[in-house]
């Protein structure tokens, strides 16, 4: 019918409009985060871009769901405020009609979204905690970004290379702080290097310097000249990776019945029934009195949004901790949510029989 093709080429047309607009917010959001963590030496530069993939494939089904939800308000609530609503009710269309063209849109995108959800997004943060513990494992020196102060892994050295030589294994002006027994120490260097031990030690050797040693808040200093200094990069033990419940593919979850892992996939599975039931919603929380704006409204809307994601987190927590069943938790939220659908629904095809029970 006409109606459905004026519908089904709005939505997409304002879906698409949104999905950019969200998507770039998030790429902007996760690359000042991942290039500030670069810049603090806690980050591989080369690593930025491959993380910002992982991290985006990952909110993906959230933000495919949210635009699914603001591309059909979006769109009827332009209806309505146009009067275009107004004409295809007056011919005797009911609010009901346009479940299906909503059904025909959201259909490939709930199942998109389940895909990512459940398959992809795992995969995807399994391979960003698997950069984040590669990160982690870097010895202090492959730490060390030049021109910035750095701390060693553990937090009892601070390095401050000015430069790199003309190899990776030469640094140029180096000041390190330490910390040991009690006493400062304070070295610094103009030049140094890296030796890597027969038994896989690796150093930094730092070439015609001075040492300043003492204690902090006392006169009692001592300064040294050397010619070479040989400070232990301390590493990290190689482990394997550690795998948490949402880099767990669904399989590995269904067979390990745990409430951590029970929570994840009913998360996961939470993520397109929302998204199907927020489509549906849209319809009827769409309406727009044009006389009055439609601000009101749109606050309504995204309240309702925030109060389904905020309950399905709530369910998610709850059966982690044990106190829900998972099979209460996974269906429980959806029904609520149906039940007001089916409320909202009545209430705008309606109008008279809730004008009435409002004044009784």
């Amino acid at each position: 019918m006409i109606f459905q093709r004026a519908a089904l080429r709005e939505f997409a047309h304002a879906a698409a409009g949104v999905f950019v607009a969200l998507f770039a917010i998030l790429v902007t959001t996760q690359l000042i985060r991942l290039l500030n963590q670069a810049a603090g030496g806690k980050l591989a530069s080369e690593a930025v871009i491959a993380l910002l993939g992982f991290r985006a494939i990952g909110y993906l089904p959230v933000l495919l769901s949210l635009t699914l939800y603001i591309a059909v308000l979006m769109t009827l609530s332009r209806w309505y405020r146009d009067s275009e609503m107004v004409i295809w009710l007056s011919s005797g269309m009911p609010l009901t009609a346009w479940v299906w063209p909503v059904l025909k849109f959201a259909g490939p995108l709930v199942v998109g979204i389940a895909a990512i959800s459940l398959f992809l997004a795992p995969w995807a943060m399994q391979r960003s905690e698997e950069y984040q513990q590669q990160m982690e494992q870097r010895d202090d020196l492959s730490r060390v970004s030049p021109g910035a102060f750095n701390e060693s892994g553990n937090a009892d050295r601070v390095f401050f290379v000015e430069s790199a030589g003309g190899s990776e294994e030469k640094v140029k002006n180096v000041f390190i702080s330490s910390m040991q027994n009690g006493r400062q120490g304070i070295m610094a260097t103009a030049n140094g290097h890296t030796e890597i031990m027969p038994n896989g030690d690796q150093f930094l050797v730092l070439e015609r310097g001075h040492r300043y040693e003492g204690t902090a808040g006392t006169a009692e200093y001592r300064v040294m000249d050397f010619e070479r200094y040989a400070l232990r990069v301390q590493t990290k033990e190689a482990r394997g990776f550690e795998a948490s419940p949402r880099t767990l593919p669904v399989s590995a979850l269904l067979r390990n019945p745990q409430p951590d892992y029970l929570a994840e996939l009913l998360w996961r599975i939470g993520l397109p029934l929302a998204a199907l039931n927020l489509a549906i919603l849209a319809i009827p929380l769409s309406f727009v009195n044009p006389r009055a704006g439609r601000t009101n409204n749109l606050i309504f809307a995204l309240l309702t949004y925030m109060i389904y994601n905020n309950l399905l987190s709530v369910s998610q927590a709850w059966v982690a901790q044990g106190k829900l069943r998972f099979e209460i938790g996974v269906l429980a939220i959806h029904i609520v949510m149906f039940l007001l659908l089916v409320i909202l629904f009545h209430r705008r095809q309606n109008p008279l029989a809730w004008g009435k029970l409002k004044w009784r």
